[in-house]
């Protein structure tokens, strides 16, 4: 997968399934950026349109499409998903990317309500969250005793006070749940990044083969439930 981080391979699996489904498709990239996401699906042919509250990265994302020769399939506008109402109009979109964000958001049940409410009946949802059991082990494995505790005991949507900027956590069962109050069906659910963040980095980027074996074993544990809990992010696919 050139110019892809292989360990994203099972996300982008994953996407390429959702928009088999609607060739041609229009895509909104909420939060996406300098268009990691959205330049690679307009060249498969989608328009996509991104929001995103930071202008530098927009600026980024329309260089991006220029190179590749896609700025007719992507345009760029800055908001977040408080905007998304006043910027989309309701059941306009086949597809919607919510990849880290919901995490950073005062109130996740309203976002995921205004995400529906953009998406056409039967539109999908790509929506990747931080989860949360692997936030302990991390937080333990770092020495973070406390924060470890308050994230294990916090529950939906938690994060201790001493880490506010790195946004809430959830359980793939949690998300779940706030879909289906929005309105959504989930789907399928996905381990992602499972070992990734655990394996030192001069390990899989030096070692000969070491970054494609990883990528392999991503794949391998992606939809097996024993690994979820492990997964640095689970991403969640829902229609409306």
């Amino acid at each position: 997968m050139a110019g892809t981080d292989r360990r994203a391979t099972v996300l982008w699996a994953a996407l390429e399934d959702i928009l088999d489904e609607f060739p041609g498709a229009t895509v909104l990239d909420i939060g996406g950026g300098t268009g990691g996401f959205a330049v690679r699906l307009a060249e498969q042919g989608h328009r996509v349109r991104v929001i995103d509250p930071s202008p530098d990265a927009l600026a980024a994302l329309g260089r991006r499409a220029g190179d590749a020769g896609v700025a007719d399939l992507v345009s760029g506008e800055q908001g977040d998903l408080a905007d998304l109402a006043a910027l989309v109009p309701t059941g306009s979109v086949d597809v919607v990317l919510c990849h880290g964000v919901i995490e950073m958001v005062p109130d996740p049940a309203a976002a995921l309500a205004s995400i529906a409410a953009v998406l056409r009946p039967g539109g999908v949802l790509s929506l990747l969250v931080a989860q949360r059991h692997a936030a302990v082990i991390a937080r333990a494995m770092a020495g973070q005793f406390q924060q470890a505790r308050d994230l294990l005991v916090g529950g939906p949507g938690a994060v201790p006070s001493s880490a506010r900027s790195a946004g809430r956590r959830f359980t793939a069962a949690e998300v779940e749940e706030l879909l289906k109050g929005a309105g959504f069906t989930p789907s399928a659910r996905q381990a992602i990044r499972v070992f990734s963040d655990l394996v030192p980095g001069a390990l899989h980027d030096n070692e000969p083969g070491s970054a494609e074996a990883l990528a392999d074993l991503e794949r391998a544990v992606s939809s097996l439930p024993e690994f979820l809990p492990l997964a640095s992010q689970v991403h969640l696919v829902a229609r409306r």
